[in-house]
């Protein structure tokens, strides 16, 4: 597959630059849209249960069809069932030293690091002072290292969004910083630097623990792209007057395509091991290839108008149950705190 679709071995870099936009994105509703924590959560958890419920379940059937039309396509674990689905579900496949593949779906890792990243961004933002950093340290301690690893780049797209001195940067020097950038992450790719910073961290640290980092283990490389992608994002945000004619005029399509992102992340695998099994066509021919794509991109387009796109009911129904919990609390706690 990769051999014909080489984009597909930038996936784990995708990931990075998906989590410094996530970072920025988020910083971005709670400052102007979701300014209280039952808006906040019911938009945030609307978002990912709205795809991943149904991306786990359906993970599911398509591997069971498709593991007895081609079994030697799939080498990911088919076991555990409960394990894999209560882990999955409850976003806790990555906490600690542990690693549960949800079946096919390797890509939804990095929902389950981006899940947490929004507990602790809500517990920071609407609880005062050191009572939300010191939640938010007590989460860290519970999730483990490899989530606290690769927080910091999703730190680096709120501190974008509050960089104030990046208004008086002139234009050129928007220009430098997203074209120097865009070739720093050319480069960055080109030379695999990843793959060596994560070489020389495993000799410093030994093979076992290297493994047991998982999705982590390339940190080091994944906080020097992450700076580059901020650099990118911060130059994109000086020289976006000057893009606005071009970037208007593909504004209302990128719109549509953005209302299915996330049911192609977290289907795109699984579904192309599905459709690959079911045309058993020739893995070096781009004909097969680009079937299973054009299926692919159906399936989404199908799935996304049942999950993602309706999410707005889900999010409207959970900011009214967390609003009723909010008042019960309100006027629970004065009661509470006038006992002797």
């Amino acid at each position: 597959m990769t051999e014909v679709l080489p984009l597909s071995t930038y996936g784990h870099s995708s990931v990075i630059v998906f989590f410094v936009l996530s970072g920025f994105v988020i910083a971005y509703i709670t400052d102007t849209k979701e300014n209280t924590l039952p808006s906040y959560s019911a938009s945030r958890v609307s978002r990912i249960y709205s795809v991943a419920l149904p991306a786990v379940l359906l993970t599911l059937a398509l591997d069971a069809v498709g593991r007895q039309l081609y079994p030697a396509l799939y080498d990911l674990p088919f076991d555990q069932f409960l394990v894999r689905i209560a882990s999955s579900l409850l976003l806790l496949n990555e906490i600690w030293f542990v690693s549960i593949t949800s079946f096919s779906n390797v890509p939804y890792w990095s929902i389950c690091y981006e899940m947490w990243y929004y507990v602790g961004f809500a517990l920071i933002v609407f609880f005062p002072g050191r009572r939300g950093i010191a939640a938010a340290a007590l989460l860290g301690l519970v999730l483990g290292p490899k989530l606290l690893l690769l927080a910091p780049v999703w730190g680096a797209g709120v501190l974008l969004y509050h960089w104030k001195a990046l208004a008086r940067f002139s234009e050129p020097v928007g220009w430098l910083l997203a074209l120097g950038s865009a070739l720093g992450i050319v480069l960055f790719h080109q030379a695999g630097v990843d793959e060596h910073l994560s070489e020389w961290f495993k000799a410093l640290i030994g093979p076992y623990w290297h493994t047991q980092l998982t999705f982590s283990k390339f940190f080091l490389g994944d906080w020097l792209l992450g700076l580059l992608v901020f650099l990118n994002f911060a130059g994109m945000r000086i020289v976006s007057v000057r893009l606005a004619p071009a970037l208007l005029a593909v504004e209302r399509p990128v719109r549509i395509v953005a209302g299915y992102t996330l049911t192609l992340y977290l289907l795109h695998q699984p579904l192309f091991l599905f459709w690959a099994a079911v045309l058993r066509g020739d893995p070096a021919g781009y004909g097969y290839w680009w079937a299973v794509t054009a299926l692919v991109a159906l399936s989404v387009a199908l799935a996304g108008r049942l999950t993602e796109r309706k999410r707005g009911a889900l999010r409207r129904w959970l900011q009214q149950r967390f609003s009723e919990l909010g008042q019960r609390w309100s006027s629970w706690r004065p009661a509470a705190s006038s006992r002797p």
